[in-house]
């Protein structure tokens, strides 16, 4: 991955409009100029290209600007565990804080622009700014609590309860970008949703095709239209996605 020099292609925090959801969330202007001075804007990636690889050198945290990216794990049989995915506003490579090299590998599901935050020079801001540490140690949380979530998807509810949740997370989120909530693109295919519920993709496919036939939702390629928003929540009840001032930034 390389990084374009910052005096060539400047990143402002301030004009963003992801503000709100990313690192510079509640930030004064004199605090988000420091911020500014070690954002940098990475190379695009297009479809299937890796931002870093499991076992790399952990180097920068990165937000995504535009896209999708999913964050995955093999296993020792050389299984794939796709562990979430990410919508602009969120934060990936959390994951190589602790040991200093990634534990996953994360990819691009469509054409995916980020800023990347060198850690060093960001641990260094953050210890100037309480505000930014506080923020940090919020994203920290919002990863743990993510693990633990998907956790409790896939060991207490059945397959038509995980893909409902899924849809419902997803509403939410594309909610806070200040998309429609109802109306959305699916840029994780169904064999990707399927590993991250624990489902296969044929379980998945009945489950959505339940989903239309019921008139709860209508699919149109890889676009969602939630139709019964109502009857998705019922399956729900106990996955806490019935408030729109849920904070998730993966399926609950």
């Amino acid at each position: 991955m390389h990084i374009i020099d910052i005096s060539r292609v400047k990143v402002s925090c301030e004009n963003c409009s992801l503000s709100e959801l990313c690192l510079p969330r509640g930030l004064s202007r004199s605090d988000l100029e420091k911020l500014d001075q070690v954002a940098k804007r990475t190379r695009p990636l297009q479809k299937g290209d890796i931002l870093f690889r499991s076992g790399d050198e952990f180097r920068s945290l990165y937000a995504v600007r535009s896209g999708c990216l999913k964050l995955h794990a093999t296993s020792d049989l050389g299984e794939e565990q796709i562990i979430g995915f990410y919508l602009p506003g969120e934060i990936v490579g959390l994951d190589g804080v602790d040991s200093g090299s990634h534990s996953c590998t994360a990819t691009a599901l469509e054409t995916s622009s980020l800023c990347g935050f060198p850690y060093t020079s960001l641990a260094d801001v953050c210890r100037r700014v309480p505000a930014l540490n506080e923020q940090m140690l919020r994203l920290m949380g919002r990863e743990l609590s993510q693990d633990n979530q998907l956790l409790l998807t896939i060991t207490k509810k059945n397959a038509e309860e995980r893909i409902a949740t899924f849809l419902l997370s997803l509403s939410l989120r594309f909610k806070k970008l200040g998309y429609s909530s109802s109306e959305f693109k699916l840029s994780m295919s169904r064999s990707e949703m399927g590993n991250y519920l624990g489902l296969t993709i044929e379980t998945v496919s009945r489950g959505m095709s339940k989903f239309q036939k019921q008139g709860w939702i209508s699919i149109e390629r890889k676009f969602v239209k939630i139709l019964d928003m109502p009857a998705l929540q019922g399956l729900c009840t106990q996955s806490g996605l019935q408030s729109d001032e849920t904070d998730s930034s993966a399926v609950s």
